[in-house]
């Protein structure tokens, strides 16, 4: 089993910063990808940002250029700067891994159980 924690969401005042940390743990033979999703309420989860193993990125057009992901793969963390925060971000954040646990199975998508992050204006 993969268990993903996340770490680092509170309340936090527009134009500030957060960084939200999410490790793995549990049996794992590879992380291809991790990443970050977010549901704000009435609205559908949506992508954030995603890395992959060999550092490519990949970010939502509402947060390019304020958000940075990146992830310590010694420590099987990835990791989500936000800065510039709006309101507009409010959301439960959820930590996403496209992994396997073994090279004897398939690759499997995990998720973390979510952080809130709330922007005041």
């Amino acid at each position: 089993q993969v268990r993903l924690v996340e770490s680092g969401g509170g309340l936090v005042q527009a134009g500030g910063s957060l960084r939200l940390s999410c490790a793995a743990s549990g049996s794992i033979f590879s992380l291809n990808v991790m990443g970050w999703y977010r549901q704000a309420p009435g609205k559908q989860r949506e992508l954030v940002a995603t890395i992959a193993s060999g550092g490519s990125t990949n970010y939502a057009d509402s947060v390019e250029g304020r958000f940075t992901i990146s992830r310590d793969n010694a420590k099987n963390t990835v990791y989500l700067q936000m800065n510039s925060l709006q309101p507009e971000d409010t959301a439960v954040y959820y930590c996403y891994v496209r992994g396997r646990t073994s090279p004897l199975v398939a690759i499997y998508d995990y998720w973390g159980q979510g952080t809130q992050v709330t922007v005041s204006s």
